[in-house]
């Protein structure tokens, strides 16, 4: 079940074999679409989430990114992303066709402390979740945690390398106090095979849990 997983996360394609430029027009659903999938990616503030989103859709992603402001000092901290200087201040949204009948939807969670109360509607119906972090400020990976595991959602950590890492995994999973069956990698936001790959390692925790319900 693992190798399928792996092999419908491929790169989508337009009517007639056509390739389908990931960053392009907003194409429709196909017709045989049948069912669709949801996720979020949650995070802290800055930790790339919105890039992650734009990197893997197949589709131009909606986002609600917003110029940073002086109204914001003081309530956003930019400690670790002082060059940031945009802010999402609802949510992403991608597409990935998973195959012919099947559709994942990407949510991207904004990070601000003031924006959390939207995470639980976002959760509602969400097969899993990758949690974003960035060694640089690991404290704002609490939170996305903590609500993941109160509302019992399975999810993965992907640690998103913005270079000079000097932490290794396993000194940031001992940091983040995550459990052995939590799935950790390594990331590159920027990039959409990275990105891809980064779902696909959901895609088999899910498959995996899902394995172990039905043998128990």
């Amino acid at each position: 079940m693992h190798s399928t997983a792996s092999e419908s996360l491929t790169e989508p394609s337009a009517p007639d074999g056509e390739a389908l430029d990931p960053q392009g027009a907003r194409a429709p659903l196909p017709q045989t679409a049948t069912e669709g999938l949801k996720i979020v990616i949650v995070g802290g503030f800055g930790v790339g989430k919105t890039t992650m989103v734009r990197s893997v859709s197949e589709i131009r992603p909606l986002n609600t990114e917003e110029t940073m402001t002086q109204a914001g000092v003081g309530i956003d901290e930019p400690v670790g992303v002082e060059g940031k200087s945009t802010t999402t201040v609802a949510f992403d949204f991608g597409r990935i066709s998973v195959n012919e009948s099947t559709i994942l939807y990407l949510f991207g969670a904004p990070g601000q402390e003031r924006f959390w109360f939207l995470w639980d509607r976002l959760f509602s119906g969400t097969l899993g979740a990758v949690v974003l972090v960035d060694t640089r400020r690991l404290d704002d990976s609490w939170y996305a945690i903590d609500r993941l595991e109160a509302h019992g959602m399975p999810f993965i950590v992907a640690r998103n390398d913005f270079g000079g890492e000097t932490h290794t995994l396993d000194e940031v999973r001992e940091a983040l106090d995550l459990a052995p069956e939590v799935p950790l990698i390594d990331c590159d936001a920027r990039d959409r095979e990275s990105s891809k790959q980064v779902l696909i390692a959901l895609a088999n925790h899910l498959f995996a849990l899902a394995e172990q319900e039905t043998v128990s």
